[in-house]
């Protein structure tokens, strides 16, 4: 897998720099270099990367600018790389990847490349199998209900840590204590044993970040950590209340009672 990459920087020697650091990753492939925000407004559009190191001071447009103007397109990846660490929590708020400080360090750089190969290798096979999915829908409609997947996915292609900002400090939340999600328009409520945390991202990308083992939608707008549930309490009209380990009841819509069946 081949990862298309531009570099943004005003500063030519820190683009070399960079470049030079990535050399020894083998499917790193740079396609464009940009020296100020328009110039990386342009490329992104024009060369569609998978991933882009932005520096976040630029003279004109600066890097969340940049990720600002690419809202009506399916953005690439975005790394901030920058010499002031200042600007971490509007980085994560902005969805990126990762935030590497200059001087970037070899091994650092290379947890962020990781990371990367893993958050792409997730989009195409979910694009691949929604591809899939309605190609098969028009030909054979029937059949789509009884689709199955050929194969367990890999957990380790799961997030396990999720950055989250909130009250201006950014949370480190380890993904086997979330208990459960709770949707509020774009914003998610991550509810653990300790506390509550706000997280601005929508229902369908924060499954994907999720391994559906684990961690499955049993409402429009909840998301549960299944090795939490203790308890299934049937209702009416096919609906279902789940009891979890703080004692927290979440309701199950007749809509995901298949998620009971693993319980029975």
């Amino acid at each position: 897998m081949t990862i298309r990459t531009l570099l943004v920087d005003d500063e030519p020697l820190a683009v070399q720099g960079l470049e030079l650091r990535l050399q020894p990753f083998q499917d790193i492939e740079i396609v464009g270099r940009a020296l100020n925000g328009r110039e990386a407004i342009r490329a992104i559009r024009t060369e569609k990367p998978d991933l882009v190191f932005l520096d976040v001071q630029m003279p004109g447009f600066d890097g969340f600018s940049v990720v600002s103007a690419l809202a009506d397109i399916t953005p690439p990846l975005f790394v901030f790389v920058t010499a002031y660490s200042d600007h971490a929590i509007r980085a994560f708020e902005a969805q990126a990847v990762d935030y590497l400080m200059k001087p970037v360090e070899t091994e650092r750089l290379a947890q962020t490349i990781e990371r990367v190969r893993v958050r792409l290798q997730e989009k195409r096979m979910c694009d691949e199998a929604e591809r899939l999915a309605a190609k098969l829908a028009e030909v054979d409609p029937d059949s789509v209900s009884t689709l199955q997947p050929a194969a367990e996915p890999a957990s380790d292609r799961f997030e396990r840590i999720i950055n989250v900002k909130d009250q201006g400090q950014i949370f480190r939340v380890d993904v086997d204590s979330i208990e459960k999600i709770d949707a509020a328009g774009d914003y998610m409520c991550l509810t653990t044993a300790d506390q509550t945390l706000i997280l601005r991202e929508t229902m369908k990308d924060l499954e994907r970040r999720l391994d559906p083992r684990k961690f499955q939608r049993v409402h429009r707008s909840t998301i549960v950590n299944l090795e939490n549930v203790r308890q299934v309490k049937p209702h009416t009209n096919g609906e279902c209340f789940l009891t979890l380990a703080s004692g927290a009841t979440v309701k199950v819509s007749r809509s995901y009672r298949d998620v009971v069946a693993r319980f029975l």
